[in-house]
């Protein structure tokens, strides 16, 4: 199984490529890690945000590759405890199915994106910079993965 993750936004800062290399590298071949960057549109005080918004839309279904189930980062989906982001990552991985999970740009995802997702996952009550999540989504990935393994690195009890 491969879990793609699809960003918008590219020229992230080294910590940030460093932050997520760290933990994709650490998942293993059979939960693959795949960062898929997507050229945020130019944005400048007269913008048109809502034409903005349209044209990441697009890129960003059109990079979803096919048969995968959407899981969309989204501030109003639901909160996962890394326990239950463990069970998520057990039944994908049971599925068969490849998993997209969609960060947005500056502006977020537009409706008809969230209208396609069969999921929806909010990290926290908090904002992130979208750079950050990156890491986050990483991170806790391969925590997930490492509690169905019962590997150390989890260590809550």
């Amino acid at each position: 199984m491969r879990i793609y993750l699809l960003a918008v936004g590219t020229k992230m800062p080294a910590w940030v490529s460093k932050g997520y290399d760290e933990y994709a590298h650490r998942m293993p071949t059979k939960c693959k890690l795949v960062l898929k960057e997507i050229p945020a549109e130019k944005r400048s005080k007269n913008s048109n945000i809502e034409n903005i918004q349209e044209k990441e839309a697009e890129k960003l279904l059109n990079a979803i590759p096919n048969n995968c189930r959407i899981v969309a980062l989204d501030g109003k989906g639901s909160i996962w405890t890394t326990e239950k982001l463990a069970v998520r990552l057990e039944d994908w991985m049971m599925s068969g199915q490849d998993v997209a999970l969609l960060i947005g740009g500056p502006d977020g995802l537009t409706h008809d994106v969230l209208s396609k997702v069969n999921e929806h996952w909010s990290l926290s009550n908090l904002t992130f910079p979208h750079p950050l999540v990156r890491i986050i989504v990483a991170e806790q990935l391969y925590r997930a993965w490492s509690i169905t393994e019962n590997h150390p690195y989890h260590r809550a009890g």
